[in-house]
């Protein structure tokens, strides 16, 4: 069985596999907003890259937020839940913006620390685009060199 052959007067449209990839990944968004009940992408916020690491005394968490400005960023501890959220503003252009892969707006970084915390101690630093919160551990969770004595 042949198939048919269509001809036009038109030249056909030059074949981009990058708009390909985009449309996938468009399609992509759609289901999963969809599957997981999300109706904007822009209400639902994105999560910061981030890692957490733990010491004797504290846990040191750092949160990439290139282009943030500390006024646009807030941290909160509650029990052993640390949340930072905030907003990437977007920038004024002038001109046609032609491809975007930056992420702008809303953001929120959840983590459950593993034990007490020292709500009081915390501190927060922001600098060359990285948040380093230092979250110390209670003194009841601290570990402790035990002397032996004899006897």
């Amino acid at each position: 069985m042949a198939l048919p052959v269509l001809r036009s007067n038109s030249t056909p449209e030059r074949w981009d596999p990058f708009r390909e990839i985009e449309d996938l990944y468009t399609q992509m968004g759609h289901w999963m907003d969809s599957t997981f009940g999300r109706s904007d992408q822009s209400t639902a916020g994105w999560a910061p890259l981030a890692d957490v690491s733990e010491t004797d005394d504290a846990y040191l968490v750092e949160v990439e937020l290139p282009g943030v400005k500390r006024e646009d960023v807030s941290i909160e501890l509650s029990g052993q839940d640390l949340v930072v959220a905030g907003e990437l503003k977007e920038q004024e252009r002038e001109g046609t913006l032609r491809h975007r892969t930056r992420r702008t707006g809303r953001f929120s970084y959840r983590v459950r620390l593993a034990e007490a915390v020292d709500a009081d101690a915390v501190s927060a630093t922001l600098n060359d685009g990285v948040l380093r919160i230092r979250v110390p551990k209670s003194e009841a969770v601290k570990p402790r060199r035990i002397a032996i004595t004899e006897g």
